[in-house]
């Protein structure tokens, strides 16, 4: 192993895939793994960069995005904040690379970074590979699964930097209202601290809930980092399409960081983006009525398992049970469910230590497939518990 990097070797394997190579080895069973939007993406959208590519949109554009589509993302966040402008937005690949530039840009070595516990398992992997330190706080279900100011405050130290959030929350599904993320602002603006507000799941949210950005605070918006991408409210997944809005200031040191990771994202899926934005938003708010009727069938169907209990998620298409009362270990618990009735969830231990004891389900799915998936788990736990 000497050829490796101590970041290759430390990079936290993924507790998700673990799961997916079980799987593999079992015929029928059903995923509720996979944290992805189980439609196709918008027609309006297909079309838009089908006639991108005929237009000739198949060359470079600047590496902070093409203004078109930045202009269309400050836009959008105008309800935020009237300043916002195309050089408040920089143009990623996926969500994921704009943590990964927003880290790169904002972080020195041996700088602590808070993030959730449980909480999304690539931030502790994109805060070590930008040379940080993450640094775990503790989220409890009594707490509607919502990170709480004082236990962020508890794990402040001088090198803390920043903080990770991340709101309609994947995998608890909960939600932060105004009153919690003011107290975090407080928090942040007495310690000086940087804050990544993962925002990718603000469109999907249900019962009259809304999600609210630290960055609509306008005394603390020039400390916060949004971060987006297209990926689950527009069911891209798999186009790779994200986007940072922040102040100009950072914004405006991303584009050579960008040059040397994959110079821009490529030009016929931002026109996509475009589309995604100002076209009809029908297909969007078709998605989330159904999965607010999935999550009903999901989570009420937990809720009447024997010794299964679940919080009705008020964000995500995530459903986060508790199962402590089996005395299984949430791996052990989830390998069992696998194997005796052939349904495949992911351990809440893939998401931090907080997350032993629960599992993470997924009703973006067909109506049939939860309530099959239910059945099995019903009758497995009945038999053997």
């Amino acid at each position: 192993m000497e050829h490796l990097s101590e970041l290759a070797i430390n990079y936290p394997a993924s507790g998700i895939r673990k799961m997916f190579d079980l799987a593999e080895q079992y015929d029928d069973v059903i995923k509720l793994t996979l944290g992805e939007p189980n439609f196709d993406t918008p027609v309006n959208i297909k079309e838009a960069v089908k006639k991108a590519v005929d237009e000739g949109y198949t060359h470079y554009s600047p590496n902070a995005g093409m203004d078109e589509l930045r202009q269309a993302v400050a836009n959008y966040y105008k309800k935020y904040s009237k300043d916002y402008t195309f050089e408040n937005v920089m143009i990623t690949v996926g969500g994921l690379e704009a943590l990964t530039l927003s880290l790169f840009t904002t972080i020195n070595s041996g700088d602590e970074v808070i993030i959730p516990d449980p909480g999304f398992p690539n931030y502790e992997g994109q805060v070590m590979m930008a040379g940080g330190k993450p640094v775990p706080v503790p989220i409890y279900e009594e707490n509607d699964f919502k990170i709480r100011a004082e236990d962020i405050e508890k794990a402040i130290t001088p090198k803390t930097k920043a903080i990770v959030l991340n709101s309609p929350s994947n995998p608890l599904g909960s939600v932060l209202n105004k009153s919690d993320i003011e107290a975090i602002a407080k928090i942040a603006e007495k310690y000086d601290l940087l804050v990544y507000s993962d925002e990718v799941y603000d469109k999907i949210v249900y019962d009259d809930c809304n999600s609210f950005s630290m960055a609509e605070i306008p005394g603390v918006r020039n400390r916060v980092i949004v971060i987006n991408s297209f990926s689950k409210s527009y069911a891209m997944t798999g186009w790779r399409l994200g986007y940072i809005v922040a102040d100009k200031n950072i914004i405006s040191n991303m584009p050579k960081l960008q040059e040397g990771m994959v110079s821009c994202v490529p030009t016929f899926i931002q026109k996509a983006g475009i589309e995604a934005l100002n076209g009809s938003q029908d297909a969007v708010k078709n998605m989330i009525a159904d999965y607010a009727r999935r999550r009903d069938i999901l989570i009420d169907g937990l809720n009447n398992i024997p010794g299964i209990t679940c919080k009705k998620s008020p964000g995500s298409f995530y459903a986060f049970p508790n199962i402590k009362s089996f005395g299984k270990g949430s791996q052990e618990f989830a390998e069992e469910l696998v194997r005796g009735a052939r349904v495949v969830v992911v351990p809440g231990s893939a998401f931090g230590k907080m997350g032993e004891g629960y599992l993470r389900l997924v009703f973006a799915n067909s109506d049939e497939n939860l309530q099959e998936a239910i059945a099995r788990i019903d009758e497995y736990i009945r038999k053997t518990y």
